[in-house]
């Protein structure tokens, strides 16, 4: 009698099932150390100016443009014994403004040269603005205040290419793709907070200067991962499988980025990778179209008989991104105008009690780190709402490329809606219910910026996110410089009186309304469009021809 005996795993079987166990393991890993470095990153570096109202209190204890304030009984007047700082308060405004507007209109040349040459030389640049910009307010001084110019300049630009290079993080995690997006937007609002210490600390005896060499000195950090744990060119959506990205470091020594997937190149498609080492691996094809970018709403180049993605051109020239400027720029103006005059109005509201403004400001700082907790709610709307929608008569419920653009509409109608709230409790000359104003203006300011990333990302092709992200947001800029005028209105002919600006936008902040709904007839269009060819009865030769021609 034999005895059949059942042959176990060879030894080599086991010892490679183990290191990809391992390999998989250090794949997520380092994707983790990706997210939260990341993250860590835009919180504490990528929107800094936008805590604007914490550093002008620093500004002003340390004289900065005190010149332009003149003895009350020489001048206007405004109600009090100390001097009259109009003129201090407008220049430290227009600093502001300024600087909020480089924010913004950089960002197309900065999103092309994100598109153009990929992560590192975006990041390099990047890090280069960003530690000039620290140099420079540390070696300033109230006779040389006017290089608050040119450095508040050069932190926007550079804080604004790292939320840029960030986002794209969000590829790798698949469905939470839309989530993490809102959070690293949120973790750009938090940021702010970092003037609120740098106020406590300077009110704790540390100097401006010591304060923002620490931050020249954070570059190295911004350099390390630069290298080690962001691609060389673009991380692609959705992520190839045996993608890998960073400087990886073994026995043989340091190879530059040797296992990234497909790179794009000059032009719109995709080149093999430079370094001949490379194999090509399972994933190459699907890198190559995903690197393409998709079409709008998923339908990118290379996926079947879809329609091919939009050119730029066409995408600029919609309606769908024509109503969502329009849609960011109004809220953006009333978010950048509190924001800019939030000192001065605060001076006004509590009758020059330096105290009093102190505890505020604080309280207004202190609510923006709550941004990072805020925006990933409207990421969770994005995703959520798009869950279980399937095309019809797939088998393996294949997710309805319209899923994406139909979730946008709640979120963006939901924008809109808290920024109204916001701009009304602003408009209410009452000091105590500003702090109701705080908690709404940092929950419609976190919406505001992770809902327009992630509607640029899902409603256009990936291959042009960039150049869309910084057109809109050099755009809105434009519009954004309507606030210095607003502030001189308010400082001149109104006589510190905003009720009639304040009246103004609330009416001019309706317009967001009109993009979710515009949002929402595309959505209805395209689903018309998607069942009129299974309703027709002809060939597939003709069927195939009608699809091209309606194209």
């Amino acid at each position: 009698m034999h005895v059949m005996l059942r042959k176990g795993p060879s030894p080599e079987q086991k010892g490679s099932e183990q290191d990809a166990m391992e390999g998989q393991g250090a794949v997520l890993a380092k994707r983790l150390a990706t997210l939260l470095s990341g993250l860590l990153e835009c919180m504490c570096f990528a929107g800094v100016i936008f805590g604007w109202a914490s550093l002008v209190f620093v500004l002003k204890d340390m004289h900065y443009f005190e010149e332009l304030c003149v003895p009350a009984a020489n001048g206007t007047g405004n109600g009090t014994q100390g001097p009259d700082c109009r003129a201090q308060d407008e220049k430290l405004s227009l600093v502001f403004t300024i600087g909020s507007f480089m924010n913004n209109f950089m960002t197309f040349p900065t999103g092309y040269i994100f598109d153009r040459f990929g992560t590192m030389p975006a990041r390099l640049l990047a890090i280069s603005l960003y530690t000039s910009g620290t140099v420079l307010i540390a070696f300033s001084s109230a006779a040389t205040a006017l290089i608050l110019f040119p450095a508040m300049c050069l932190l926007s630009v550079g804080g604004i290419l790292f939320i840029l290079t960030n986002m794209q993080v969000g590829n790798l995690f698949g469905k939470h793709r839309s989530t993490i997006i809102t959070l690293y937007n949120g973790a750009f609002d938090s940021s702010s907070a970092i003037f609120l210490l740098v106020k406590l600390l300077f009110e704790g005896g540390l100097s401006l200067r010591a304060m923002f060499l620490f931050l020249s000195a954070c570059s190295i950090w911004h350099l390390t991962r630069t290298f080690f744990l962001m691609p060389r060119w673009h991380i692609p959506y959705p992520l190839p499988s045996g993608y890998t990205y960073g400087l990886r470091c073994e026995r043989q020594g340091c190879s530059s980025y040797l296992h990234e997937e497909q790179h794009p190149g000059p032009g719109d498609g995709a080149q093999e990778p430079s370094n001949p080492r490379v194999e090509p691996g399972p994933g190459d094809a699907d890198a190559r179209k995903a690197l393409k970018g998709n079409g709008e709403s998923g339908a990118g180049p290379g996926h079947g008989e879809q329609q091919p993605a939009k050119s730029f051109r066409a995408c600029v020239f919609s309606k769908l991104f024509f109503w969502h400027l329009m849609w960011l720029s109004v809220m953006q103006l009333r978010h950048y105008l509190f924001i800019g005059t939030l000192n001065p109005m605060l001076e006004h509201l509590a009758g020059g009690d330096t105290a009093l403004v102190s505890t505020y400001t604080n309280a207004f700082a202190f609510t923006q780190l709550c941004g990072v907790l805020c925006a990933p709610w409207n990421g969770l709307i994005l995703d959520r709402h798009k869950r279980g929608k399937t095309k019809e008569g797939s088998a393996k419920g294949a997710v309805d490329p319209l899923a994406d653009l139909r979730s946008c509409v709640l979120s963006l109608a939901v924008t809109a809606l808290q920024c109204v709230a916001f701009s009304v409790c602003a408009s209410v000359p009452v000091l105590p219910v500003q702090y109701v104003t705080f908690i709404l203006q940092v929950l419609s300011r976190s919406f505001l910026y992770g809902g327009n990333a992630a509607f640029l990302a899902i409603a256009f092709p990936l291959e042009h996110f960039g150049k869309l992200y910084g057109l809109v947001m050099g755009l809105s800029a434009v519009v954004s410089l309507l606030q210095y005028p607003c502030f001189a209105l308010v400082k001149g002919p109104l006589g510190d009186d905003p009720f009639y600006v304040n009246i103004g936008l609330n009416i001019v902040i309706l317009l967001a309304f009109v993009s979710p709904l515009v949002v929402l007839r595309e959505c209805r269009r395209r689903a018309k469009e998607q069942d009129e060819p299974r309703a027709d009865p002809s060939p597939p030769a003709l069927h195939k021809s009608g699809v091209e021609s309606s194209i």
